[in-house]
């Protein structure tokens, strides 16, 4: 194992940047500006998959920005759990910008610059929180992500979405000010450096009541991971179009969250600390608690997103629950959530988008039989729920097998208990929007022929340009179910 000196890390983070000068200057000329998103995406998603080999190999790539102070530094890291991430995050970013596309001019948004401005800044800010070598470097991206999607909680200004854009922006930023750089503090001070290491910065330090509140600073300090009680901002942005909550739910700013308390248990407590403060078993009570109770809340929403937004909330924290059992399988299921809730997620909120792109429908209630019109759409929506709730072979089924197996490794009954009622929650919330947009007779639309806004789906037709990228997404959650080994390699390599 060795370390490379390379600049391809910072590269990977600048790409998008340097992509938002030229959307700016292209306002005027869609086409030409929604070239240069898609161009970005697909530069920056060659050089991520051009570290690979690398990282398989066992080494890491490194660069160092610029350094402030002994031990603060602007630094990037490639290792086998940022190339997880990075990986997932600059693939959706190419086929969100597709389906940006297609749903942006079919509901004739206003500042569609601004949006794929701040899109390109969300998505660098990403990858660099992915590659970053310590605390403080990842910090100052997470900061940045914070600030450059809050235009896109508030893109339609009505009331609402600035409320919505309001609550995000003071719930992340009041965090992480206080909890999550007071954590970062006291690392500093005790261990003289944040830097991320392969076994724990703090694993060999002496056990402490300290050392045990300082990680739940960085489990509440880190917001973006939705754990109970820090979740309400989540909800509260679901203001914002549909490509805004996908790329909120399923790739950058949730999974920013979940991924960095990852790499707090990983590479600055060490599965040894861990266990000897009993931080573990703790912590993966309160992710149970969250993956119950947010199910249940879930169950009661009949507005889609909401819907949707919680069961984002219960499904992070299966990958925070994985994580800290400290099990071989329960972290590599934990790890691999990453990658199999993001391709099934996207394409539930991409479904979402659709229907309401083409239906103008937001509540279960009105979906009634919508799937013979729509067929394309919901049948992708039936394949994501699957991998939400866990069926073989779609990819979420992966996840919950070897998070449950790690349960029984860890002699945690009552967390595999809580795992399997969360599987009965999941299917009661899901698998009745299929059924009802497929089964059940909309009895009304004799009645209803000359009233659009309720049952009646008679001139719905799916948008290609929409339907596209979400009918791919889930077909990639069927393959990476069936062919796990690229995530499955990159897990057990984090915990090797």
């Amino acid at each position: 194992m060795q370390t490379i000196l390379s600049i391809k890390p910072l590269i990977a983070v600048l790409v998008s940047l340097a992509a938002v000068p030229l959307i700016m200057k292209s306002g005027n000329r869609p086409n030409l500006r929604e070239f240069w998103s898609i161009l970005a995406g697909v530069i920056k998603f060659s050089i991520v998959m051009s570290m690979v080999p690398a990282i398989f190999a066992g080494n890491t790539i490194e660069y160092t920005l610029v350094s402030f102070y002994q031990g603060i530094d602007i630094k990037f890291r490639v290792d086998a759990l940022g190339m997880l991430f990075a990986t997932v995050s600059s693939f959706l970013w190419i086929v969100t910008s597709f389906y940006s596309i297609g749903y942006m001019r079919a509901n004739k948004e206003h500042a569609q610059t601004r949006y794929y401005a701040c899109f390109a800044i969300s998505l660098s800010s990403a990858i660099a929180v992915a590659f970053s070598a310590n605390l403080i470097t990842l910090f100052v991206f997470y900061e940045i992500l914070s600030l450059a999607t809050v235009p896109l909680v508030g893109h339609k200004e009505t009331p609402e979405a600035q409320e919505g854009a309001r609550k995000y922006f003071l719930y992340l930023l009041s965090l992480s000010k206080t909890f999550l750089l007071s954590g970062i503090i006291i690392v500093y001070m005790i261990a003289g450096t944040t830097d991320f290491t392969s076994h724990g910065l703090l694993s060999n330090a002496p056990g402490s009541t300290l050392l045990f509140v300082t990680f739940f600073l960085f489990l509440f300090g880190f917001a973006k991971c939705g754990i109970m009680p820090v979740h309400n901002w989540l909800p509260s942005a679901m203001v914002a179009p549909t490509p805004v909550s996908a790329l909120l739910h399923a790739v950058a700013v949730v999974k920013v969250g979940v991924f960095s308390v990852l790499r707090v248990v990983f590479h600055i407590y060490g599965i040894d600390l861990m266990s000897r403060l009993n931080i573990g078993i703790t912590a993966a009570y309160v992710a149970s608690f969250t993956i119950i109770v947010a199910s249940i809340i879930a169950l009661t929403k009949d507005n889609l997103k909401a819907r949707l937004a919680y069961s984002t909330v219960s499904q992070l924290s299966y990958i925070i629950l994985g994580a800290v059992l400290l099990t071989p399988s329960s972290m590599t299921g934990g790890i691999i959530h990453i990658a199999n809730h993001a391709f099934s997620k996207i394409t539930l909120f991409f479904c979402a988008g659709s229907i309401y792109s083409s239906a103008h429908k937001t509540e279960i209630s009105q979906l009634t039989n919508i799937g013979k019109k729509m067929p394309w759409t919901m049948a992708a929506f039936f394949i994501a729920s699957l991998s939400m709730i866990g069926v073989p072979p779609v990819a979420g089924f992966v996840s919950k097998w070897y998070i449950a197996i790690g349960s029984i490794e860890a002699k945690e009954l009552p967390i595999l208990l809580f795992l399997l009622a969360s599987t009965i929650l999941n299917a009661a919330y899901f698998l009745p929007i299929t059924y009802k947009a497929f089964f059940v007779k909309d009895e009304a639309a004799s009645q209803l022929q000359h009233d659009p806004g309720h049952g009646h789906h008679e001139d719905i037709k799916e948008n290609p340009m929409i339907v596209v990228p979400l009918v791919l997404t889930a077909i990639i959650s069927v393959i990476i179910g069936i062919y796990p080994n690229y995530f499955l390699s990159l897990a057990q390599e984090v915990i090797r």
